[in-house]
């Protein structure tokens, strides 16, 4: 919930940060002049789009990292050196304040 809660905080933070730079740099008044565009149109499609891209990617990244890397989830541990080293990890994100863990 707290990754969702700051993606889409992150999202906009980069819109307003978007909108106040090309408002400062007066971007919203030429595009309305010289071709008619609707910057509030445009601001709105460029979340959108945004959205939907970082949406993509949010959800891919954890399956694309494990895939190009050939990593492999190992829940049973086969030998003592495994059985330690999950064991190890599990202590120290208990201790860091991972709830699941």
């Amino acid at each position: 919930m707290k990754r969702i809660f700051l993606f889409i905080l992150t999202n906009l933070a980069v819109l307003v940060v978007i909108s106040v730079t090309l408002r400062l740099l007066g971007v919203d008044k030429v595009l309305n002049e010289s071709g008619g565009i609707n910057f509030n149109a445009l601001l709105v499609m460029s979340a959108v789009m945004g959205f939907a891209g970082s949406l993509i990617s949010l959800f891919l990244s954890k399956w694309s990292a494990k895939r190009m890397v050939g990593a492999q989830v190992n829940t049973n541990p086969i030998d003592p050196t495994e059985r330690w080293l999950m064991e190890t990890v599990r202590k120290q994100a208990q201790a860091a304040g991972n709830r699941h863990a």
